[in-house]
């Protein structure tokens, strides 16, 4: 039995990212999730989080000083 195929990402760069930082993170909408990952090293994986839980940690990550 084959695993169903996953949805085509199309990563984006966060706004927040600049041109010549070190510190650059990607995002893809993967249907019923959102997905990240370091754009460093894409291969390396991605961490895919369910809308409320991409809603709930950039308001946790908002918040911060």
């Amino acid at each position: 039995m084959n695993a169903p195929k996953p949805p085509q990402a199309h990563w984006r760069k966060s706004t927040y990212s600049g041109a010549h930082e070190n510190e650059c993170v990607e995002v893809a909408d993967l249907n019923d999730r959102i997905a990240i990952r370091d754009s460093k090293a894409p291969h390396t994986g991605h961490l895919a989080l369910t809308r409320q839980d991409f809603a709930t940690l950039l308001t946790h990550l908002t918040s911060k000083p």
